[in-house]
């Protein structure tokens, strides 16, 4: 890959809507991204291999729980800025940005929330410089959009619990040094516990052979008889209140983080269309090149102020879960199709890895999958309006 040149997009000045040290946090995260991970992504990618050496740099630049207080080790920034970082290591890879957001938003957003003192001082702290990595395991193998039906179970063995199970799509798992785990009890509620990688029958075997999110690093979570100590459980959580709240902060990122794609792709179009000579001329002076470069830059800027108003709302903690769902679902949605567009642009240029396209392509087949489907989005919002549930 050659130089990076992005200097981003911004055609309704939504910069004059965020503050100084949104531009800042912005700004940092996007040159890290230049210097860290637009040299190295598309090798590692080809490789299929997470590039390890980049965490330290993640928790630099806030990308691990950036809205956790300072006294547990997060930088203490508001939504906005959490957005704005994701939107940049997204910018860089969807991969990479899911590291950043299973351990802010599904693994120290948690034991945040939901955890005891205890549990804060001593993961947080860790966490959020990637000392620590985490991983969240709510998906199983025969279980994705209906997490209640979930066989994951413990059981009460005196002073520990008794974990078995399987996790399945599992972010982060083959080197993540904890695990939040989603497991019912003997009551058949469910709880959060805390899985150490050293626990007895806790393994982690790699999924392998994917064509999408090839820089990231996906597992297993398998539980055989796992002991794990009563002191490790989530005290706080109870029902599915509290997975289904990690996700709405997972989903808030990606609606923030997919509009980075939606502009990469847009930048590298555009360049080449300015650059590319057919028929005398820049193919950027024919209609329809025009046409798609301009509905390009239409919908990043609803995306961006989606996600802008989103910010503001849970700034004031007023955003709603349906709200986000709507978000997440419509900015994933608009990305694919730029990338897609992009990809037309430069025609079979697109395809290699001197350009970021494909890649971008490939890894949004699962950001529209993961983290709720795009049809359980559209039936979120339909539940929403309607209030009648269509999928129950």
């Amino acid at each position: 890959m050659g130089q990076d040149l992005f200097q981003g997009h911004d055609y309704y000045n939504i910069d004059e809507l965020l503050t100084e040290e949104h531009l800042l946090v912005r700004d940092t995260a996007r040159n890290w991204v230049k210097k860290g991970i637009s040299p190295i992504i598309e090798e590692y990618a080809q490789k299929a291999e997470f590039p390890n050496q980049i965490i330290s740099g993640l928790g630099e630049i806030g990308g691990f729980g950036p809205t956790i207080p300072a006294e547990y080790g997060g930088a203490g920034l508001d939504q906005i800025s959490y957005g704005l970082i994701m939107q940049e290591i997204e910018r860089g890879d969807s991969g990479i940005r899911s590291t950043a957001s299973v351990q802010g938003s599904l693994v120290m957003y948690p034991i945040f929330t939901f955890g005891s003192e205890e549990q804060k001082k001593k993961y947080l702290p860790k966490l959020a410089t990637g000392e620590m990595m985490g991983c969240f395991g709510l998906t199983e193998p025969n279980h994705g959009s209906d997490p209640g039906s979930m066989i994951t179970n413990f059981k009460d063995a005196g002073d520990h619990y008794v974990l078995n199970g399987a996790k399945m799509w599992i972010s982060n798992a083959p080197f993540a040094d904890i695990a939040v785990v989603w497991a019912k009890n003997e009551e058949g509620r469910v709880k959060g516990l805390i899985v150490e990688r050293d626990m007895e029958g806790f393994t982690t075997p790699e999924t392998h052979g994917k064509w999408s999110l090839r820089a990231s690093a996906t597992g297993e979570l398998v539980f055989d008889n796992v002991k794990v100590p009563k002191e490790n459980l989530l005290p706080e959580a109870d029902g599915l209140r509290g997975p289904l709240s990690c996700l709405s902060s997972a989903r808030y990122g990606i609606a923030w983080g997919v509009i980075g794609v939606a502009m990469d792709c847009y930048d590298t179009a555009l360049r080449y269309a300015q650059e590319r000579i057919q028929f005398g001329k820049p193919i950027a002076g024919f209609q329809l090149t025009q046409k798609k470069l301009a509905e390009m830059i239409t919908e990043i800027t609803k995306a961006q102020l989606l996600a802008w108003r989103l910010g503001t709302l849970k700034n004031e903690n007023k955003a709603t879960p349906a709200q986000i769902s709507m978000a997440k679902r419509n900015n994933v949605d608009m990305a694919i199709n730029i990338a897609r567009e992009s990809r037309q642009i430069l025609g079979a240029m697109g395809i290699t890895d001197e350009y970021s396209i494909m890649r971008h392509m490939m890894n949004l087949e699962s950001v529209i999958t993961y983290e709720g489907t795009h049809d359980i989005h559209l039936l979120i919002t339909g539940q929403d309006i309607t209030g009648i549930a269509a999928f129950e």
